[in-house]
């Protein structure tokens, strides 16, 4: 059960509304990148969360909560920053071609003018569950696996690549209020990165949630393969030397070493197609 509170978590302001960056700020909202998917993520974790503590669980419903509130002012956002809008698409113009670039190099009053059709139509000057493209959000980004471990992993790139985008929705407005409430996004990114990453460190770090998952005893993997890194360059080169070509392994179990990749298996032979396949009769014995 969920309560709500009318009040933003934090404030949202705009001084100069701006059309393309209500565009923008969308994909904050339903992007891959956005907060619908990080918000459903969390919730699926918990509410799929198993094992004799639910703290774990509890965390992530409260962070999933939390989350619900980052929509709730991005799309305030996208509704202010629509209030001055033309009603009328052909109204609208935009001049500006750096943000013409950053957004895929088309004409930046087509981008516009494709935004406001849906902006007008279907919202009434309303943020909607999509991406900067008008694209749906479809929960295809939906990472829960039944895993604590592996989720953990899952949430600290889906809050690296959030704060990436935050910190580039940043970067491309000049307006005071919009700053403000993206150098409050920015910090929660942050800590939800070091919040996955601590419970990560709970269940002993690296070295012992890995290999995910743990359960699976490594003696049933075969075991003259499983820490080598396989080099495929086909003109011989030697392979990038890093911490995956040589010393320990990251879970202490093994040694990482370079394996020269090679055919190990024989050409694949398929047996003739069936009479009732549709082949031709040149592939039917």
């Amino acid at each position: 059960m969920y309560y709500f509170d009318k009040r933003l978590q934090y404030p949202v302001k705009v001084e100069s509304p701006d059309p393309v960056f209500a565009r923008m700020l969308q994909q904050a909202i339903g992007g891959v990148e956005g907060e619908i998917r990080v918000c459903m993520q969390y919730f699926f974790q918990a509410w799929g969360s198993r094992g004799p503590t639910t703290k774990y669980r509890d965390m992530l419903l409260n962070t999933a909560t939390e989350e619900i509130g980052h929509i709730e002012m991005l799309a305030t956002a996208v509704a202010m920053n629509l209030e001055t809008a033309p009603s009328k698409v052909q109204e609208a113009s935009a001049t500006d071609t750096v943000v013409g670039a950053v957004m895929g190099g088309e004409n930046p009053r087509h981008l516009i003018e494709g935004m406001l059709h849906r902006h007008i139509l279907s919202t009434g000057m309303a943020a909607f569950p999509a991406n900067s493209e008008g694209v749906p959000f479809d929960m295809s980004h939906i990472y829960a696996s039944g895993n604590l471990a592996a989720d953990m992993y899952c949430n600290v790139a889906a809050e690296a690549t959030g704060r990436t985008l935050a910190v580039r929705l940043f970067n491309a407005t000049n307006d005071a209020g919009m700053r403000d409430m993206l150098h409050f996004m920015i910090a929660r990114d942050t800590m939800h990165q070091e919040q996955w990453l601590a419970v990560i460190e709970e269940l002993g770090g690296p070295a012992g949630a890995l290999p995910i998952p743990n359960s699976f005893p490594q003696s049933k993997e075969h075991e003259k393969f499983n820490y080598n890194f396989f080099a495929t360059a086909a003109d011989g080169s030697p392979p990038p030397e890093g911490r995956w070509t040589h010393g320990p392994s990251l879970d202490g179990k093994g040694q990482f070493s370079v394996f020269k990749n090679q055919p190990m298996g024989e050409e694949p032979v398929l047996g003739p197609a069936r009479p009732d396949s549709g082949a031709q009769s040149e592939q039917i014995a």
